[in-house]
């Protein structure tokens, strides 16, 4: 029986019990021999860069332009718009992005999978560490920002490869590896597709490849959903769950010794749960540590056990647009079909996830059958998706931040409240958290609400420039006490890059450029001598 056959078996396997969970990888690996306390090595020192692009291998060095990369200087004026900046951003992320042609490819035998088209990833991290070549919720907010920047071509290629695996495995991996094919990752594509082709007008592509972003929708709802009773109605939502055993072949001997820590019985269990956090991108976090007697331990993590809102937002955000990508394509009856997947689910988040008292929605922990109220960015997230019916939701979002104290915070909004070591938890900050509080607060017709909207892009805007005037980098997250640094915690060292800050930062420069100040002497410089300012300090770096 061949490899690919078996992980097409693995696949299709659905819910197993967990006395019997199949194996973290099909194919032999070192982990599996003598070796179980290998430890992976440091990440390779490379060269920094705004972008680490990958083309054809998954472990290569950064690739550079060539020298036919153009690198126009133009600066705006006062009177243009941010945007006609972005050909400055152009040059910089020209360092290690490259359009480069568009052509299909097989799958690579090998143990790890190849990107058949020009793709640019996160950070170093992204694959010296663990042969991740892609990041599908990372990979959202780089795209954003290479729109930007005018470099459409990327964009596409980044989308292209993203198509192809949902055609050959079903799903977005995890990763770049074969053992990422258990888990996938937030599911974004949509959005991505949608934001491309709002930029370019493509809707050719969008013909060519409709079934494809509906072939991942039907992966989360074939593997991935859960059944939720309310006032004596029973609800169908999503939550992540990897249902196989091992420890993840990327971090085997942190993970075997965790699991040697509870007993025997319970060692599988934690495993997939580790597995499902990791599906999550909140890797790892309090959100997921509810299930034992101690809540700041990573043994009582049990992330298939909650019912995450953001991953519904998510969902519910995906079949709207799905709707309407089908019916400008003609399509009513499929049109209708999501359509109406999108006003169940809907019912089912108002019903079991939001709270009238709070006024935000939250994670509905299936084992205590309640919701878990800690602040989390990601409790408004359906407000950033556009997924609710009462256009108030904004404003009460807003008093929700406030009786939760997080307008409190200079440097930007906090991932959690909870102090555990871990990284997505207090004291770090993460610029797509931003984003999802950011934007959702300005969908309010509300000044005052809109004007907190532009508080927290500010606030965010001065930690990425002064932590940048120190370190001349860019980070993936950031450490907001003690007047912002690199952020830490986790299982690994924090990275420098960072895509989606990156790609955040110049959503806020283009919405907000003509208002942003950067903390520092440049201030007095103007709003449009600071957007200029920001820009050749990254050029010179």
């Amino acid at each position: 029986m061949t490899w690919e056959l078996h992980l097409l078996l693995l696949l299709g396997l659905g819910l197993r019990s967990q006395e019997a969970l199949p194996p973290p990888c099909e194919r032999s690996t070192a982990m599996e021999s003598s070796f179980t306390k290998f430890r992976w090595p440091s990440s390779t020192k490379m060269t920094s860069s705004l972008w680490i692009c990958h083309w054809s291998h998954l472990q290569m060095k950064s690739c550079r332009s060539s020298g036919s990369w153009p690198r126009p200087t133009t600066i705006a004026s006062p009177g243009n718009s941010f945007r006609n900046l972005s050909r400055v951003t152009s040059s910089l992320w020209g360092r290690s992005c490259s359009p480069g042609p568009l052509r299909t490819g097989r799958t690579a035998l090998s143990s790890y999978r190849r990107s058949q088209m020009p793709s640019c990833v996160s950070g170093r991290r992204s694959y010296t560490r663990s042969g991740e070549s892609w990041g599908g919720r990372d990979s959202y907010w780089v795209m954003e920002g290479l729109l930007l920047s005018e470099m459409a071509s990327t964009v596409k290629g980044m989308l292209q490869n993203f198509l192809d695996l949902v055609k050959t495995y079903g799903h977005i991996p995890n990763g770049g590896r074969v053992y990422y094919l258990q888990r996938s990752q937030p599911p974004l594509l949509t959005l991505m597709m949608d934001r491309y082709v709002v930029h370019t007008k493509d809707v050719a592509f969008l013909r060519e490849n409709i079934r494809t972003l509906a072939l991942e929708l039907d992966f989360w709802t074939v593997n991935r959903t859960v059944s939720v009773g309310s006032g004596g109605q029973s609800y169908v939502l999503n939550r992540y769950y990897v249902p196989y055993g091992g420890p993840r072949p990327e971090s085997y001997s942190k993970d075997a010794e965790l699991a040697d820590s509870v007993p025997e019985g319970d060692r599988e269990t934690l495993l997939a749960e580790l597995k499902a956090g990791a599906e999550s991108g909140w890797d790892f976090s309090s959100r997921w540590l509810v299930g034992g007697p101690d809540p700041d331990l990573l043994s009582s993590i049990r992330t298939s056990k909650m019912v995450p809102a953001d991953l519904n937002a998510f969902l519910c955000q995906a079949e709207e647009l799905i709707s309407n990508f089908y019916s400008r394509l003609g399509n009513d009856t499929e049109a209708t079909k999501y359509r109406n997947r999108r006003a169940q689910r809907l019912a089912a988040m108002e019903a079991i996830l939001w709270d009238e008292q709070k006024g935000a929605w939250f994670d509905y922990d299936l084992e205590k059958g309640k919701k878990n109220l800690e602040f989390y960015p990601s409790n408004l997230t359906p407000l950033w998706a556009g997924c609710f019916s009462d256009p108030s939701v904004a404003d009460r979002a807003l008093k929700y931040l406030e009786d939760s104290k997080i307008l409190t915070y200079q440097y930007g909004i906090p991932t959690s409240l909870r102090t555990t070591g871990q990284q997505w938890d207090f004291p770090n900050a993460w610029a797509p958290l931003q984003d999802l509080v950011i934007r959702g607060l300005a969908k309010s017709a509300s000044p005052r609400t809109q004007d907190v909207a532009f508080q927290l892009a500010q606030n965010w805007i001065k930690t990425n420039f002064k932590v940048y005037s120190q370190k001349s980098a860019m980070y993936e997250k950031y450490d907001i006490s003690n007047g912002g640094h690199p952020g830490g915690g986790g299982e690994y060292e924090v990275q420098e890059g960072f895509g989606w800050t990156n790609g955040l930062a110049l959503m806020l420069l283009d919405r907000y450029g003509d208002q942003l100040t950067s903390g520092t002497q440049l201030a007095s410089l103007g709003p449009h001598c600071l957007v200029a300012a920001l820009l050749l300090s990254l050029l010179l770096q």
